[in-house]
């Protein structure tokens, strides 16, 4: 074999080392002879100076690949360029000062909006309270296998954590399978436990209408084997319950029964097999139009045509108990015995609304599906009818929603023992845009803190005497402030107290130490009674006095 150049020696030793994309198209191949030389030299010696100059040489070889060099040193250029970015960027970000952001669906909330926040949540919790609840907790990420499979196609939008020691993980997308999960793991087979938590999400945010990829869920769930729809009754009284004490506007709470679409999709024609697909798109009928939600069925979920049309039949629907008897009659539902079995337990459920006095707000609704694929039973959903008066361009969507389980707690059980569950789940998020309009529009201002009293000086050098009647109220348990000047002037500390909300000012001055008493300012009235510190204690812990600042959202 010929002599490879020398230039060709450098190329076979380094191309096992080199990407494809950076070897010329005849790496290590090219020989003397395959560049035609003069008919008295065929090889060319390293060891003589026979043959082709070194020029000669170097320009036979490179000719025929100019363009691919050309290429070669734009890439590495292109590379080279790429990496001193790369360095300068990491080195020059943290010294350039940017604004800070947040991550994509997420949000802050300052001290008014935590404030309608609490009033929600402690209307909230004294409801679940109210109807015999326990709470309980749960990590708030979860093995991946424990949640998959549970959500359908919503599984798509689980978070999932890099391995952790051998362990795949994901972020909580819910709080009924940590629930479910925590049944089976303790065998706990009876329980009425509420639980609010934040869950997440790998949604597309829709920041104006509530949906985050961070939020709070406030679910209530009640498990064990009891008598049928009596605990699915209860669950429905605490939404209804729920949404009336925070004065949301008007609203309705739809309900249906998984066994009765399933039963009306076996009638329609639709396999065994499309059943959980089609029910995921007839959900959507809240946000598509019937022609839209049709046309997913038949042309990206393969059902027949006529399938869908007897489902559009159906799903137009809506009734109370009288719509139950008549679809018992209906001659393609009656040929089910899982619709017929729903549909007798939704006359029941009418039965016990009626005694709960709430089937004014309670709607029987055959479009309701609700996607997640661990229902069994009946499913519910509350909505607002009108929207909030702040911005009537603004629609929220559902605000509540939930449904039995009964055979959730039996996937994490090793013998397979179910546990019949029922719940629902406040949407908590969706609720406080709505409060939180409200607030914005109107007149009067939030209260963001509980102070009840404060303590002010009508002259200078009280301090000490200040901070002595600060430390008596504390220790009473009465909710103090005090301002962190030597010599505040009383105007200042008045304006605060207005600023602030707070009801009351407790007044030193040089005559009131004489006299050994505290001079009790009410705020909005501006009356000043002279007490004793035994008596101020008695005013301070008074309801009269703590009457809610006339323009203040009180009770916040």
């Amino acid at each position: 074999m010929p002599a490879l150049l020398p230039s060709d020696r450098v190329a076979h030793h380094f191309s096992p080392v080199l990407p494809a994309r950076c070897q010329p198209p005849c790496w290590g191949q090219i020989y003397v002879h395959h560049h035609l030389p003069p008919p008295h030299v065929t090889t060319w010696d390293p060891n003589t100076s026979t043959g082709y100059s070194w020029i000669t040489l170097l320009l036979n070889w490179i000719t025929p690949h100019l363009s691919w060099w050309m290429f070669f040193l734009l890439d590495c250029t292109a590379d080279v360029l790429y990496c001193l970015c790369t360095i300068f960027l990491s080195l020059a970000l943290p010294s350039l000062n940017l604004p800070p952001s947040l991550s994509q669906g997420t949000r802050d909330y300052n001290p008014k909006q935590m404030a309608i926040r609490e009033r929600v949540f402690n209307t909230i919790i004294r409801c679940f309270k109210r109807h015999g609840a326990e709470t309980i907790d749960t990590p708030v990420f979860e093995l991946k296998e424990t949640l998959t499979g549970k959500y359908g196609e919503d599984s798509k939008l689980i978070y999932d954590l890099k391995d952790q020691g051998g362990e795949l993980l994901s972020l909580r997308y819910d709080l009924t399978v940590p629930f479910a999960r925590y049944l089976a793991m303790n065998k706990i087979t009876n329980i009425k436990r509420y639980h609010i938590a934040k869950v997440y999400r790998r949604d597309n945010p829709a920041m104006t209408r509530g949906r985050y990829r961070e939020f709070y869920q406030c679910d209530f769930d009640i498990a064990g084997q009891y008598d049928p729809m009596i605990p699915d009754a209860e669950c429905l009284k605490i939404v209804h319950e729920i949404l009336s004490e925070l004065e949301l506007g008007d609203f309705r709470i739809k309900v249906n029964d998984r066994r009765i679409l399933d039963g009306m999709f076996a009638v329609c024609g639709v396999p065994d097999d499309k059943f959980r697909t089609i029910c995921s798109t007839v959900d959507k009928l809240d946000k598509m139009s019937w022609e839209d939600v049709k046309s997913e069925m038949v042309n990206e979920k393969g059902l027949s045509e006529e399938a869908a049309d007897q489902i559009g039949q159906y799903v137009s629907m809506q009734g109370g108990m009288d719509l139950a008897e008549r679809l018992l009659q209906d001659a393609k539902m009656s040929q089910s015995k899982q619709a017929c079995a729903g549909l007798t337990d939704m006359k029941q459920l009418f039965s016990y609304l009626q005694l709960f006095q709430v089937t004014d707000k309670v709607v029987f609704d055959l479009s309701l599906a609700r996607g997640l694929d661990y229902y069994t039973g009946v499913i519910y959903e509350a909505i607002l009818t009108q929207n909030c008066p702040v911005n009537e361009g603004v629609s929220v969507g559902s605000v509540a929603g939930g449904g039995r389980y009964d055979g959730l707690v039996g996937m994490f059980d090793p013998k397979g023992r179910k546990v019949p569950c029922v719940g629902v789940s406040i949407g908590i998020e969706r609720v406080f845009s709505i409060m939180e309009q409200k607030a914005e529009a109107s007149a009067r201002k939030v209260r963001t803190t509980e102070t009840q009293v404060m303590v002010a000086s009508a002259q200078k050098n009280l301090l000490n005497e200040r901070l002595r009647l600060t430390a008596e109220l504390w220790n009473a348990g009465i909710k103090t402030e005090v301002m962190y000047k030597k010599n505040p002037k009383l105007l200042s500390q008045l304006q605060h107290c207005e600023d602030s909300g707070i009801p009351l000012v407790a007044i030193l001055g040089e005559q009131e130490l004489k006299d050994g008493v505290v001079k009790l300012r009410t705020v909005h009235s501006r009356e000043e009674v002279s007490h004793t510190h035994n008596s101020l204690f008695t005013s301070v812990w008074s309801p009269s006095p703590l009457v809610t600042i006339p323009g203040t959202l009180g009770g916040c």
